[in-house]
């Protein structure tokens, strides 16, 4: 599952100037990467992105959020590595797999013409780009950057397996919440953003 493909035929290219060619490119020009940077057993650049956007996100959220991991042995520094660490290494790649693995088994009934899991795999490492801003401490952004990874999750599920995009709204909704709604508190960013929002109205009209 964290195949690293040394000649693809398509697929990324490596290192931290691609990383970040590929973060801009997902977030500007997201119908051409789907369709041209998406290659069958290309997953570790992938899973590399994916631990990269979420290493940012969980730095920013540590710098900017009282109380914000556990501290072990009165040890703040070194249980902040060990946060990003275990985020990065372990939590990351398993719930990317294990929604990969779900949205393979919806996609057997739903799509006839579909790539492989190996391209699932890419879909949802790249759609999590917007999420490299998810530790900023605005509510607003937290909701906006988790509506737009969920859009590039369906899109590109859409895109790679050759899906009607609104069917394919229908065979991600499941696997996106998961990973996006609850993996990364997505529901409760949106939530409390609408909250916020209807306050808003609510103030303004009275």
């Amino acid at each position: 599952m964290t195949q690293w493909v040394e000649n693809p035929e398509l697929g990324r290219e490596r290192g931290p100037v691609a990383l970040a060619r590929a973060w801009i490119e997902i977030l500007l020009r997201p119908n051409s990467f789907f369709r041209e940077k998406i290659a069958p057993g290309d997953q570790a650049p992938g899973l590399t992105f994916a631990a990269t956007v979420v290493f940012f996100a969980e730095a920013v959220r540590l710098a900017t959020t009282a109380d914000a991991y556990p501290v072990v042995a009165g040890q703040p520094a070194a249980s902040a590595i060990l946060w990003l660490l275990v985020v990065m290494v372990l939590v990351t790649p398993a719930g990317i797999h294990l929604t990969a693995a779900l949205q393979t088994v919806i996609l057997i009934g739903g799509a006839d013409d579909r790539a492989g899991v190996s391209e699932t795999v890419q879909v949802i490492c790249y759609s999590l780009a917007p999420l490299a801003f998810l530790g900023i401490p605005s509510v607003w952004v937290k909701a906006v950057v988790v509506l737009w990874a969920a859009w590039l999750f369906v899109y590109g599920m859409a895109t790679v397996h050759d899906i009607w995009l609104p069917k394919a709204v229908g065979l991600a909704a499941v696997p996106a919440v998961l990973i996006l709604g609850y993996g990364f508190g997505g529901n409760a960013h949106v939530v409390a953003a609408g909250e916020q929002l209807l306050a808003a109205i609510e103030s303004a009209v009275g």
